[in-house]
């Protein structure tokens, strides 16, 4: 169905007059007669019906008048959907339990009109994929890893070196260490059952064992956080690594233990990703905050992987 045949029967409808209707759209009254001519025969009824007072619904005038409003709005809400401004801002994060979600919810408490569409998308080729087609408005992601290709138009920059930390149960050997080397964990079995191949996190993880000669397990099924703590948490030989900021809760009498990692730190490199032509305000607002918040580096030699260190190195665009 015509929506512009639609939106000029109700005006015609409105008015009571063909002329009036004219004016009202800015059309000839011969426009205005062929539109509302061409919807009657589409639906297969009169609408309207001449009189010397103007135009008059018909009973099935009368009756689709209500519909066609409803199919106004509907197209509405449609444009609204996707109007830069009126619709949500959509933002890709690797996880919602990782820091930048958290970074998000407190960007959302600072300007609650906002409003925020939150997606994962599965790996760094989707997601700036999706920033290049403007399918989403920004995402969360370290770059640039082997084999990634940032686009043309693509900008970024980085928001937050998030310092990663042990994750053990009671029973592990450094489970009452204050802190932990990286070179000290070659020989250990670290469990990273959610380390998929080509995804930016195992990319990150490889480099680190590569470069302290861990061995990293990603056997198993992964069936989730919950199930990774409760093995953890059993066991005296197996221990992971988290984010400090990783929003983590388990039972009690877990006792588990977070110990941060020293001499050097390794830092996950989230930067935020934006297409240069993306128009939307919120965008420019989350730029804004994220830039205002402040991350204590931490103390003494940190690690990043080379791609990591070459992408911030040669970043040159807009912060």
């Amino acid at each position: 169905m015509d929506l512009n045949a639609v939106r000029t029967f109700v005006a015609v409808a409105d008015a009571g007059q063909f002329q009036k209707a004219a004016v009202d759209l800015a059309l000839t009254q011969q426009a205005v007669s062929k539109r509302v001519a061409t919807l009657e025969r589409d639906i297969g009824v009169r609408l309207l019906t001449r009189t010397p007072r103007g135009a008059e619904l018909t009973i099935d005038g009368q009756a689709f008048l209500s519909h066609a409003r409803t199919l106004l709005q509907a197209e509405e809400r449609a444009r609204a959907s996707v109007r830069p401004g009126s619709r949500a801002l959509r933002v890709d994060v690797v996880g919602r339990r990782a820091s930048l979600a958290g970074h998000l919810r407190d960007f959302h408490r600072a300007h609650p009109g906002i409003a925020l569409d939150v997606v994962t998308l599965p790996g760094s080729a989707e997601a700036i994929a999706a920033v290049r087609d403007g399918v989403i408005d920004a995402t969360f992601r370290a770059v640039t890893m082997p084999g990634q290709h940032i686009p043309d138009g693509i900008e970024f920059t980085p928001v937050h070196d998030e310092p990663i930390h042990l994750f053990t149960g009671p029973a592990h050997p450094f489970a009452r260490a204050a802190a932990v080397t990286p070179a000290q964990l070659a020989g250990h079995r670290i469990w990273m059952p959610g380390n998929v191949p080509g995804a930016e996190w195992t990319a990150y993880y490889d480099a680190l064992a590569a470069d302290f000669g861990l061995a990293i397990e990603a056997t198993g099924p992964n069936f989730g956080v919950e199930a990774l703590i409760d093995t953890i948490a059993a066991s005296e030989t197996l221990a992971t690594f988290l984010g400090t900021q990783t929003p983590l809760v388990w039972p009690a009498g877990y006792d588990m233990r977070l110990i941060p990692l020293r001499d050097p730190t390794p830092v996950y490199p989230h930067s935020i990703l934006w297409h240069a032509d993306n128009p939307h305000p919120a965008l420019t607002a989350l730029r804004a905050y994220l830039a205002s918040v402040h991350h204590d580096p931490p103390d003494g030699e940190i690690w990043t992987p080379a791609w990591a260190r070459r992408a911030t190195n040669g970043f040159s665009g807009p912060h």
